[in-house]
């Protein structure tokens, strides 16, 4: 079958990276010229390293090019059974991309959103066929992350979630389907990692250590690493944008040291300079048990939230947020570990203890509670 990327960014051309080198051919453009022009070259680059490593043949690399059709015009797209835009992310412009492409795809076609924050029911909306419309959000880097979200929305048809995920899956992808709602799976429900360990630097605590407490409980980075890693630039604006989602809830609270953060310029890595970056973490405190137990805690019970609200399994979340984040377990799996009434305990704890605007924040979710 044959894939159409709209977007040919580090993101888009990562996507058609992954269906070129699984045997799809591929059919690509961009708005802009430059980008276009330049495409073809920027995967050339990228495959080049993988032949030096040994991870590609020369032969092999060729291939994938020839798959690349990079086209100037949106129209030039019509033969592909499976369209993926990876634009900017501005609903009227993800609308208007779908709705040109409606006006040249085959009736069957299905239009993937690579969307990580807006809803896959909006853009549909005005459409004249919505029912082809459907979620598959890919974690940068594409060609590396095994993760892909697939979000149907109301109106989904369900051949075409059948053909998102066998032509995503096909292309050596873990596709894990979850409701079209604000933050889908790994947004949402990573947002406690970040969110209690800045509760605890509210609270006193040296970042240094709380890091060193998760790393101490087999996390690969600690929180505030993490966020340098990130930008906590964009870490506040995707934490401001659920919080918006969601209505405000304490669970998604925007911490002022992260604002602060962000006006200060030191933002992480990119910045060279960041909350714990460019400093080593230090030994693991002393208390690093209770550290990660209220942060899996409060994780457990996010998870558990979304999961009473349908459209995923327990099963779904921890494998999402291992894959997308490369958690050593996932939340139920966290909460199996620490066990049903100390999970339920910790978070009773912090509930009493919360500052007024915390709470509510800690309170069990459906299903959580006995």
């Amino acid at each position: 079958m044959t894939i159409g990327i709209i977007g040919l960014g580090a993101m888009g051309l990562g996507i058609a990276q992954v269906f070129a080198m699984a045997g799809h051919p591929v059919r690509a453009t961009d708005a802009n010229p430059e980008t276009r022009a330049t495409a073809p070259a920027r995967l050339s680059d990228t495959l080049s390293a993988r032949v030096a490593k040994g991870s590609l043949t020369e032969d092999e690399k060729t291939a994938i090019l020839q798959r690349l059709v990079v086209t100037e015009r949106v129209e030039d797209i019509a033969p592909a059974d499976l369209v993926i835009e990876a634009v900017v992310e501005r609903l009227a412009v993800k609308q208007s991309v779908f709705s040109l492409l409606e006006q040249y795809l085959a009736p069957g076609a299905v239009l993937a959103t690579n969307t990580s924050s807006l809803s896959v029911g909006a853009i549909a909306q005005g459409l004249h066929r919505p029912d082809r419309v459907v979620g598959l959000h890919f974690f940068n880097p594409a060609p590396v992350m095994r993760l892909v979200e697939l979000i149907p929305h109301a109106g989904t048809a369900t051949d075409a979630v059948t053909i998102a995920r066998s032509l995503t899956e096909s292309a050596g992808k873990t596709v894990i389907q979850c409701a079209d709602r604000p933050g889908f799976i790994v947004n949402r429900c990573a947002r406690p990692y970040y969110g209690e360990a800045l509760a605890m630097l509210e609270e006193g605590r040296d970042p240094g250590e709380i890091d060193a407490a998760m790393m101490a409980a087999g996390y690969r980075l600690g929180p505030f690493a993490l966020i340098d890693l990130i930008g906590a630039d964009i870490n506040l604006a995707a934490t401001e944008g659920l919080a918006a989602a969601m209505g405000h809830h304490p669970r998604y609270h925007v911490f002022t040291a992260l604002k602060r953060q962000v006006e200060s310029g030191h933002i992480g890595r990119k910045s060279l300079k960041g909350f714990v970056f460019p400093d080593n973490p230090p030994p693991p405190p002393a208390d690093a048990a209770t550290i990660a137990l209220r942060i899996e805690a409060t994780l457990a019970n996010e998870a558990a939230w979304l999961l009473s609200e349908g459209g995923t399994t327990a099963e779904g979340i921890d494998t999402a947020l291992k894959l997308g984040l490369n958690f050593p377990r996932g939340p139920f799996e966290a909460l199996a570990r620490h066990g049903r009434g100390t999970v339920l305990q910790t978070l009773a704890r912090l509930e009493e203890n919360a500052p007024p605007h915390l709470k509510s924040r800690y309170l069990p979710a459906p299903g959580l509670a006995p």
